[in-house]
């Protein structure tokens, strides 16, 4: 299988090693990837990010095939029992590609606006683990134990780290994909990094415990890297600020959230909705979906479900479905110490956030706002808290020269060492627009 990417150009699975990944594509499962986006409703603030998780899934894959190169090419130092072999090579193409086939419609925003809604890393796991899944069923053909070890490689566990964390980790495949992926889609040049230098400037750091008994970690050459990997978590950075926490998505994501929430208390009070996913029906219900209803779902199903309650008897629904699918976002104020009362153009991009006892007394202020004016403030009025840390110092990576011990990466870079384990927050009021006047009038100063 030969496929013209984008991001990557030629991408090829032509070897024995990743003879697998044509035939998982075809899974029902995989197909699924092709009606869920990547960047969920994002393409409301920059219309080119169309991309889908299918996609992405052949370009982790792509990238798992280029890394297993360069760990060739310096595992001969390794005891032949630490290297790549082909088995191992097979499990982690398939783990890159498979490592997102749990996420639900709209990428992460299902489950954040379901209550109790479970994670798609453990709907992940029961899609590779349950025998009624066809992509169980082809894993198993190569390998009856092989759905498990991909299922446990996807979770960052195998008995080589340096393997488990190209999967999960620092610095993995799936991060090295969508960071150029989001980037080419959305225009945001601040994602693009230069990955083919960084897997060349790859390493293998020394071993903890008795020699040839504990793998090692992933390095970088100190001498040839650092700038590589600096660019690498600076783009992560960029692009939370730039794109994954723009106001527009993340408006229009509270708007989904409150929506689900109306239409799922409507149904627990007996109102009959014009259409209900059974997996909707199911949380309403107080259950958990079942994996075949789980798998119904998709951003063509969730969206034409939101569509037809613009007609539903319930006045709040309809209205807020209505200007979901006009585009008519609430707008934003943003909180925080350094852009307190900065409305939605703001561009500050501070660390910090108004502390927990303020946001609460902005936020009661705020829906004491839409309740003067008739609107229900628990759905028209929200508190958005956004936080990531785009660089979380573990031990998955270090940083190694001819001569000393291997390092962190913030120990040998300043601006890593300014970024190490930094939370970035934005924190938002998110309201209807026609309380824009009243709300800058009590919180723009």
């Amino acid at each position: 299988m030969i496929l013209r990417d984008p991001v990557h150009g030629l991408v090829a699975f032509e070897s024995e090693e990743d003879s697998i990944v044509p035939r998982l594509l075809g899974a029902r499962e995989m197909q699924r990837l092709r009606r869920i986006r990547q960047l969920g409703l994002t393409s409301l603030a920059y219309p080119g990010a169309e991309h889908t998780r299918f996609s992405h899934a052949i370009g982790a894959a792509h990238v798992m095939k280029l890394l297993l190169v360069r760990l060739r090419q310096i595992d001969r130092e390794l005891p032949f029992w630490q290297r790549v072999t082909s088995e191992r090579a097979r499990d982690a193409i398939a783990a890159a590609l498979l490592h997102d086939v749990g996420h639900g419609p709209l990428s992460h925003l299902f489950e954040a606006a379901m209550p109790g809604a479970v994670e798609h890393e453990t709907w992940t796991a029961r899609i590779l683990l349950d025998p009624a899944c066809e992509l169980h069923q082809i894993l198993a053909e190569d390998d009856p134990s092989l759905p498990r070890r991909v299922a446990d490689l996807v979770a960052g566990k195998h008995e080589l780290p340096y393997l488990a964390r190209a999967v999960s980790g620092t610095f993995d495949v799936d991060r090295c994909d969508y960071l150029l992926r989001d980037a080419h889609a959305t225009g945001v040049r601040y994602g693009d990094y230069d990955l083919p230098w960084l897997l060349r400037s790859l390493r293998f750091s020394e071993p903890s415990g008795p020699p040839g008994h504990h793998a090692p970690s992933l390095a970088i050459d100190g001498q040839k890297g650092i700038v590589a990997i600096e660019s690498f978590l600076l783009a992560r950075y960029f692009m939370f600020q730039q794109v994954y926490f723009h106001k527009a998505t993340r408006a229009a994501e509270w708007m989904i959230g409150a929506i689900l929430r109306r239409a799922l208390a409507l149904v627990v009070d007996g109102t009959r909705l014009p259409v209900l996913p059974p997996a909707i029906a199911a949380v309403a219900a107080g259950d958990v979906p079942t994996l075949e209803q789980y798998l119904d779902l998709d951003d063509q199903v969730l969206l034409g479900a939101i569509h037809a309650w613009e007609d539903a008897k319930d006045p709040t629904l309809s209205d807020l479905c209505r200007r979901l699918r006009a585009r008519s976002l609430f707008k934003t104020i943003e909180l925080s110490p350094e852009a307190q009362g900065e409305d939605e153009g703001s561009t500050s991009h501070a660390f910090g956030a108004l502390d927990e006892e303020a946001r609460t007394k902005a936020l009661a202020a705020a829906r004491a706002i839409a309740a003067e004016q008739g609107l229900d403030p628990d759905l028209y009025v929200g508190l958005d808290v956004a936080t990531d840390t785009p660089y979380a110092e573990d031990d998955s990576l270090h940083v190694v020269f001819p001569k000393g011990r291997p390092r962190p990466p913030s120990e040998v870079s300043f601006l890593l060492d300014r970024l190490r384990n930094e939370t970035l927050t934005r924190c938002r009021l998110i309201f209807a627009p026609e309380l824009r006047d009243a709300m800058r009038e009590a919180f723009v100063r």
